[in-house]
């Protein structure tokens, strides 16, 4: 059975919703140009002449909509007049027929529907440039649609909730975005979003149903192979689901945060880079937190409690569950069985605790523990679960030392993904070798200074960077000291800092400047803005290039390269 298209359901709807007002109009119209043409009339003389068809057809027209130009082509008999009032009323009545047909029809919610996907998918047709497909426009869907447009990367949304695409259609990106009201879980939709385009780089699963994320997942798996899945989901046995798999990363927040909790106390350093470049508010480069390691209380044994128990252990720190539900099976330390309040608080010792971890799924019981824990102990390490988006100006007024608020956790660690997936490989080499991360954090800090970081990626290709590209073709060596020298002061460096080198299917981390640069490396760059656009200059100039690597600047124009050839030979 062949698909239906989007312009085919449209039609039908039209021609199904339009079929007896066309009829009606066609059958009025006819009957009465057919009879107004077999009564006889008079012409100027007095003798019997009939109306042709056309004039027929021209009086029953201008009838029809109430307007009146006369009676032609001579004055009507009164067979003809009656007539005439006959056609006026029931053409009036036809077209008021009509009329509303096709109001209601453009209210028919089928309709609209259909209308809004045939565009959706035609717009989507046109695109030109690499986009990501977010299935999903909840919290996390609308923090990652942001963080994309910030980077200049273009997206199409599919949500099932209606006043959510409202809420989509009027942000102000910076880039063009595309929504559609639809079930992202749906083969169709996804083929409309754009999953079977060259242009199509991620389909990112964010609904807030697993089943529906894992369908997603699957889907656009066998739609387009070759295509990256990103899925979040914080169920066990969807997260082995999808890792089965090929190329979908699963993002579980809960354990995206417990490795952040995990990083922040076994190398607070690194936890500081990491939170400096994803651009955590307030995060300043080599300030890092001080995690303390005595007893630490969890408030809630859920999912995200489980999650950071089993790294709190890891780490030696004893911890007190304070969960009403918790049993003596699931949790083999101490549990005060309750909700977490003023007195539970008291009873796990909170007077002479290290830490807290307010984790339970209520944003109010949450902000509640946050303010007992400053009277009974201001002193506190403070670790807090923000589920709603919405209430994160009472959480920034808490002033808690670690936030984890579930959508802005991963959306961040799926932007990376998606903008410099080579960061994460970075903070996993720094995260084993803990001494090289304050040499690169004094680089970074002396380099880029106070400015928010900004992540890209070079490739060395002829599309990307074609002076580099011929210039290695001519069998010199370029280094990256040499590539990233600054255009203006050739003795100076850009303001950025190399922090990994793919190649092929190796690679390198944190190079050195006189490492050689070699075709189709990936070079991932940390710096600003300016110093990325002046490197793409060198990148694609020729004569920026070589003036870089030999401090000889070459004659642009060809009078002036005939010059230089005619001196040369004098």
């Amino acid at each position: 059975m062949t698909s239906t298209s989007d312009l085919d359901r449209v039609t039908m709807v039209v021609l199904r919703h339009m079929r007896k007002p066309v009829f009606a109009l066609i059958i009025v119209y006819a009957i009465g140009i057919s009879v107004m043409a077999l009564i006889p009339g008079v012409d100027a003389e007095g003798n019997p002449e009939k109306m042709s068809l056309f004039h027929a057809f021209y009086f029953f027209t201008y009838t029809a909509t109430t307007t009146g130009f006369g009676e032609i082509p001579h004055a009507f008999s009164d067979v003809q007049r009656l007539w005439a009032v006959f056609c006026l009323y029931m053409g009036a009545i036809a077209w008021l027929y009509a009329i509303g047909s096709i109001i209601g029809l453009v209210q028919n919610p089928h309709f609209t529907r259909a209308v809004n996907e045939h565009g959706f998918a035609r717009r989507v047709r046109q695109l030109r440039d690499p986009f990501v497909i977010v299935c999903g426009f909840g919290d996390t869907g609308s923090l990652l649609a942001r963080g994309l447009s910030d980077h200049h990367r273009r997206a199409t949304v599919l949500d099932r909730d209606p006043e959510r695409i409202k809420a989509f259609a009027v942000r102000d990106y910076r880039v063009r975005m595309l929504g559609l009201c639809a079930h992202p879980d749906v083969p169709r939709h996804l083929i409309d979003a754009g999953v079977r385009q060259p242009e199509c780089k991620a389909v990112v699963a964010l609904t807030n149903e697993e089943d529906a994320n894992r369908q997603i997942a699957i889907v656009a798996k066998l739609l387009n192979p070759a295509v990256k899945v990103i899925a979040r989901s914080t169920s066990e046995r969807h997260c082995k689901h999808l890792n089965a798999l090929q190329d979908v990363q699963v993002v579980n927040p809960f354990a995206v945060f417990a490795e952040l909790l995990d990083m922040a106390i076994a190398s607070p350093l690194l936890h500081n880079l990491n939170s400096w470049l994803v651009g955590v508010p307030g995060a300043q480069l080599g300030h890092p937190l001080d995690v303390p390691r005595g007893t630490w209380i969890l408030c809630g044994y859920g999912r995200m409690g489980q999650e950071l128990h089993s790294r709190l252990v890891r780490h030696g720190i004893e911890t007190v569950v304070i969960d009403p539900e918790v049993t003596d099976c699931e949790f083999p330390g101490r549990i005060v069985r309750g909700y977490a309040d003023y007195d539970t608080l008291r009873e796990a010792g909170i007077e002479q605790a290290a830490g807290i971890v307010a984790g339970t799924d209520s944003d109010s019981d949450n902000l509640g523990i946050l303010v007992c824990v400053r009277h009974l102990n201001p002193d506190a390490f403070t670790v807090v679960r923000q589920n709603k988006h919405e209430n994160q100006l009472a959480f920034d007024a808490a002033k808690a030392d670690l936030i984890l608020q579930s959508s802005l956790t991963t959306a961040r660690r799926i932007l990376k993904t998606l903008i410099s997936p080579l960061i994460q490989e970075l903070i996993e080499y720094l995260y084993e070798r803990d001494g090289q991360t304050d040499a690169i954090v004094q680089r970074l800090r002396t380099t880029v200074g106070g400015r928010s970081p900004h992540l890209w990626r070079v490739a060395i290709t002829v599309d990307n960077a074609s002076a580099v590209m011929e210039f290695l073709e001519s069998d010199k060596p370029l280094t990256l000291g040499e590539l990233i020298r600054h255009p203006d002061n050739p003795e100076g460096t850009l303001p950025c800092v190399p922090l990994v080198i793919r190649r092929q299917q190796k690679l390198l981390m944190l190079p050195s400047d006189s490492e050689v640069v070699l075709p189709d490396d990936g070079i991932l760059f940390c710096g600003s803005e300016r110093s990325e656009r002046l490197l793409q200059a060198t990148l694609n100039n020729p004569y920026t290039l070589h003036y870089l690597t030999t401090g000889v600047e070459l004659p642009r124009g060809l009078v002036f390269q005939w010059f230089a050839r005619w001196s040369g030979q004098a």
